[in-house]
């Protein structure tokens, strides 16, 4: 009950976020009322320390994330599937080795060290989907690679392989649909992933949105005793919707 529950949450947060700037009552930068006034006053969780509404700024701030996490998660998962797939697959000693072992090296390195160091390099939108997704694939890739390990060793398979057939052919005959449902659990894993990743970079000034819902954070904590809804609405969007993201994806495995 408590899962069905978060996943409607999540999926009615997905759709309010999509349309968050076309439902925000007001402006996310200008001002509304006179700065950390109350619920009721200038919105229906007031205002931040320059008078902005609250709710106007999360409804503004939501999609940038959900669209850039989104991505992030896509790329991360299919080009670490392909990797980890492809090194199941083929037929050569030397391919495990070149491809995995530099895959285990940048998974040794702290995702947000990653994002930090990449975003360095390239401060946009860009960078920070680059970011996240090289922070996905090694993962993506041994869990790929240990789900295709599971069933290359199937009578199927090995009929199919002793047939000399094609691995583009093995891949998408024989291998993908015994492994879709991980390949999706862990899309799942990677998105909740992403969504953390792309709110810290919001958090360390590193966004793409002046709403983005991990600055809304960051300014929000100097006056959280004043006003706490403009630190609890973006915080718990981004709880709810990881959560929700996180229940889906155990119900994948």
């Amino acid at each position: 009950m408590i899962r069905r529950v978060l996943i409607a949450a999540g999926v009615l947060l997905l759709g309010i976020v999509l349309f968050g700037p076309e439902l925000a009552p007001h402006s996310a930068t200008a001002p509304v009322a006179p700065p950390y006034s109350p619920p009721g006053t200038g919105g229906i969780f007031g205002t931040d320390h320059l008078g902005r509404d609250v709710l106007s700024r999360v409804l503004h701030g939501g999609r940038p994330l959900l669209l850039t996490s989104l991505v992030s998660a896509f790329a991360g998962a299919g080009l670490g599937a392909a990797l980890g797939l492809f090194t199941t697959l083929a037929r050569r000693r030397w391919v495990e080795p070149v491809l995995m072992r530099p895959l285990d090296t940048l998974a040794a390195i702290p995702p947000i060290l990653v994002s930090l160091l990449v975003l360095a390099a390239v401060p946009n939108r860009a960078g920070l989907v680059l970011a996240v997704a090289l922070a996905s694939i090694p993962l993506s890739a041994r869990v790929a690679r240990a789900a295709a390990e599971q069933v290359r060793g199937r009578a199927h398979v090995e009929a199919a392989i002793a047939r000399g057939e094609r691995w583009p052919w093995l891949l998408g005959r024989e291998i993908l649909p015994l492994v879709a449902g991980p390949l999706a659990a862990d899309l799942g894993l990677r998105f909740v992933t992403a969504v953390y990743l792309v709110a810290a970079a919001g958090f360390l000034g590193l966004g793409t949105s002046d709403s983005d819902w991990g600055l809304l954070i960051v300014e929000a904590l100097p006056g959280a005793a004043l006003q706490p809804w403009a630190l609890l609405v973006p915080v718990a969007g981004i709880a709810i919707l990881a959560v929700a993201a996180n229940r889906t994806a155990e119900r994948l495995t």
